[in-house]
């Protein structure tokens, strides 16, 4: 690969390369989600309900992950499983 010359003029459009660190990284199943928010953040909280008898009047929900994170931060998450979403109907149908 050649060297870049001192005069080529650098892209500062493109974006970083992201590398992953997975170190610590730890995978929950979680079928339980909530949300809420103020006005300078938003909270999801992710849990297991293992609650088989629907006929319970009652249902408790192990709370595992609570993930707190700027509006803006949220936006990008929202379009983000939108898109994929969207890919997963794609290719195995609508979800209903």
């Amino acid at each position: 690969m050649a060297a870049e010359r001192a005069d080529t003029p650098v892209d500062t459009r493109t974006a970083p390369v992201v590398k992953w660190n997975v170190d610590d990284l730890k995978s929950s199943y979680v079928n339980f989600a909530s949300a809420n928010s103020t006005r300078e953040e938003v909270v999801l909280n992710f849990g297991l309900n293992d609650t088989w008898d629907r006929v319970t009047p009652e249902v408790e929900v192990a709370l595992g992950h609570r993930l707190v994170m700027s509006p803006f931060a949220a936006k990008r998450l929202s379009d983000l499983l939108a898109k994929l979403i969207g890919e997963y109907e794609t290719r195995y149908g609508a979800l209903k």
